[in-house]
């Protein structure tokens, strides 16, 4: 049996950003945990030039290494796309998977217009994420605690569970305005939750840790100290937790969650994952 593992470079190519296909990409390929994957991405691919550019690195990869290159694209216009499909690659269009069958069902023409996904500086949707996001900034880890009756939803937990990256990602993909609030061990020996945060409970959503994967953390910031040592990591995380379920406080695990699995079930729990519109 060949214990060699496999090695594959991918290609994201877009006449926009890529982030799209790029997106998709790290969905289909963590399917194959054996494989060693190198993404690129070529962005902005507008032009019949950058198209043989594109064609020209493809290529290139694909004369060197001993299996063919993967590209993942999100070309729309039809010439730009032929032209990139020329190169010596196994091609994975997007587009041409979804949009055709949309619009025969639909019996409506696509736009075809570059960039819709991430919308125009002047949309309302756009404008609305970036008051999130500046949001988010402004109360993240309790700095600023006016203003939280504007909150969508307060993120509660103690320090380094993985509050603000979560906010941020709430604020820039569904323009959900996060403020995140950390519990400290003078929360846990008063026994209450901190007085600002009383009056918007039923926002409050927690987030909770494994005590030894967050002395992991605090260890990469603080080595050594008595804030990461594992005994006052369990001893915050049992604490909070038990502060989360005498108020009644939805709570998740970080522990082995991604940024996107974990902001899906805070937007569950909010009953806003439907509230997204195009």
């Amino acid at each position: 049996m060949n214990n060699e593992s496999i090695k594959r470079t991918v290609f994201i190519v877009s006449d926009s950003t890529g982030i799209t296909a790029e997106t998709f990409s790290h969905s289909v390929l963590s399917q194959f945990e054996d494989v060693e994957f190198t993404q690129i991405r070529i962005p902005f691919v507008d032009t019949l030039d950058k198209a043989d550019e594109a064609i020209n690195r493809i290529n290139k990869t694909a004369a060197t290494e001993s299996g063919l290159p993967i590209v993942f694209t999100t070309v729309i216009n039809p010439e730009l796309s032929a032209r990139v499909k020329q190169a010596n690659a196994m091609f994975l269009d997007l587009f041409a998977a979804f949009v055709a069958p949309i619009e025969e069902n639909l019996n409506v023409k696509s736009t075809h217009s570059v960039g819709r996904s991430h919308m125009g500086g002047t949309s309302e949707q756009y404008r609305n994420r970036i008051d999130a996001i500046n949001y988010s900034l402004a109360h993240d880890d309790g700095q600023f605690v006016q203003d939280l009756a504007k909150a969508d939803v307060i993120l509660v937990g103690v320090s380094r569970c993985g509050k603000t990256p979560t906010s941020l990602y709430l604020a820039m993909q569904y323009g959900v305005k996060a403020a995140n609030f950390p519990l400290i061990p003078e929360d846990f020996e008063r026994g209450t939750l901190p007085s600002t945060l009383v009056p918007y409970r039923k926002r409050l959503f927690g987030l909770t840790i494994q005590p030894e994967r967050l002395s992991e953390v605090r260890n990469e910031r603080r080595p050594d100290s008595q804030y990461a040592s594992i005994e006052q990591c369990r001893y915050e995380v049992m604490q909070a937790e038990r502060m989360m379920r005498i108020e009644s406080i939805p709570s998740l695990s970080t522990t082995t969650k991604s940024i996107e699995e974990i902001s899906t079930t805070v937007l569950q729990a909010m009953k806003q994952d439907q509230r997204i519109v195009y």
